[in-house]
């Protein structure tokens, strides 16, 4: 963790995701570390200065969460789950809000509202890829629906080519159209060793490819990326 940490902030990135609390699709897939991960996560964050984002999946675990990390994050599979939504709408920490995979524009923008309206202004959307009948990617990364929601709202977006692709070789391709598009920001997976990683292994960035990744999107002067 603290290895990929100094790794990325040298490279500009700043923010820290990591998922301590990891929804999976099996339930003999690894599920996170819990409140140990929190702790590498802030040890991490205390090392290097960069603020923690990290996921919180239920409405019991949002205090042990917010105590550690400086954004919470709602998974796409909780993107309508609205007694999060509402719970997460009093606490005092920026949500970074991800697009479910089956959910149109409208009914992202709709659960933002749930937060926007019960008192949490800082929210961030994410688009991280919709299913289509798609299969050669893991989703369909939905570059028109940043444009539009740029439009349609003043929140910024960002978005995460890494799920929205599943494929390691093309992430810098699809985080350069997202910039082109519009995003405010990029959620890139790394890790040191991705073929070792306990999961998302082949959509992670190894260290070296996330360098080449900064270094590539600072080459249009008129855009600040900003990558986590």
């Amino acid at each position: 963790m603290l290895e990929t940490a100094q790794a990325v902030k040298a490279s500009g990135a700043r923010l820290l995701r990591g998922g301590a609390y990891k929804p999976r699709t099996s339930p003999y897939d690894f599920q996170g570390l819990g409140v140990e991960a929190l702790r590498f996560l802030k040890e991490a964050s205390e090392a290097t200065g960069l603020p923690i984002v990290t996921e919180v999946m239920s409405e019991v675990d949002v205090e042990t969460v917010a105590e550690y990390a400086d954004m919470l994050q709602v998974g796409a599979r909780n993107m309508q789950n609205f007694s999060l939504l509402r719970k997460l709408a009093t606490v005092s920490r920026p949500i970074l809000l991800k697009r479910g995979p089956s959910a149109t524009v409208k009914e992202w923008l709709l659960a933002a509202e749930y937060l926007l309206a019960g008192g949490n202004a800082n929210v961030v959307l994410c688009e991280r890829g919709i299913k289509t009948f798609e299969t050669a990617t893991r989703n369909t990364l939905d570059l028109a629906a940043v444009a539009l929601v740029k439009e349609l709202s003043h929140l910024p977006v960002i978005a995460d080519p890494s799920h929205g692709t599943g494929l390691r070789s093309l992430i810098t391709p699809m985080s350069k159209a997202a910039v082109g598009a519009g995003a405010d920001g990029l959620l890139i997976e790394v890790h040191p060793c991705p073929e070792r990683a306990l999961s998302d292994g082949p959509q992670s960035l190894d260290l070296n490819g996330f360098a080449e990744l900064m270094k590539e999107l600072r080459k249009d002067p008129l855009r600040v990326i900003r990558a986590a």
